[in-house]
């Protein structure tokens, strides 16, 4: 759900992690446009003034409705501190999309970039779900197992991978230069998710494609 950033992340010394929290809104197709526009015009530059915010991305699926727009913080308590903040701007945002808002919290475990996404491209995102305990074991095998196969399809741009370490639940984002690239690929990607949640022993939760609609993340590569 960490679409690609539009610049060159910062420059952070190793051992730092950082936090993300995902509104998942269930949006009427016909007013994602305007929904869009909201989150740029004036979710943004909100949350751009507050202490410890390093990006914000938004997915949309116009068939489903389906848009997710991620934020994503330099700690835990950035995080948590800015949600009394952030609550109206959720519930407006999805009076204007036109549906209902639910939020999740994530640590962001992995995330590569090979370059920078630009207009059309398109993220493919797969959630999964391990027992707690083996959170860690899940991070591992995607640094090892996942991410140099996710580098070989075609129009790959970036990667990510997305846990709640209380619940087990985790999420792979992989962006795409076109949804071109990313329908020539789907045989392939589907062969490669099957494979490693068999191997990894995770169950697979959701499968969702979308339109990258707005990407403006400052996050350093985490791997």
């Amino acid at each position: 759900m960490v679409g690609d950033a539009t610049g060159a992340p910062p420059q952070i010394q190793g051992g730092w992690t950082v936090y993300a929290r995902s509104t998942t809104i269930q949006a009427q197709p016909s007013s994602i446009d305007d929904g869009i526009a909201y989150v740029r015009d004036e979710v943004m530059p909100r949350l751009a003034a507050l202490d410890g915010f390093v990006g914000l991305s938004l997915l949309v699926d116009r068939e489903s409705g389906r848009c997710i727009a991620t934020s994503a913080w330099e700690t835990e308590e950035t995080v948590r501190s800015s949600g009394v903040l952030i609550a109206p701007l959720r519930n407006r945002a999805a009076e204007i999309f036109g549906g209902t808002a639910a939020a999740e919290a994530w640590e962001i475990g992995v995330l590569h970039r090979d370059h920078s996404s630009g207009d059309g491209a398109c993220v493919r995102a797969t959630w999964i779900k391990v027992p707690p305990d083996q959170v860690e074991r899940a991070i591992d095998f995607y640094k090892t197992s996942v991410l140099s196969s996710l580098e070989d399809l075609e129009g790959f741009c970036s990667a990510s991978f997305l846990m709640n370490r209380a619940s087990g639940r985790a999420v792979s984002s992989t962006t795409f230069d076109s949804l071109d690239a990313m329908d020539r690929n789907r045989e392939r990607a589907t062969e490669l998710r099957n494979t490693r949640t068999r191997e990894l022993g995770a169950d697979i939760v959701d499968i969702g494609e979308f339109e990258l609609a707005l990407a403006h993340l400052r996050v350093p590569e985490v791997v």
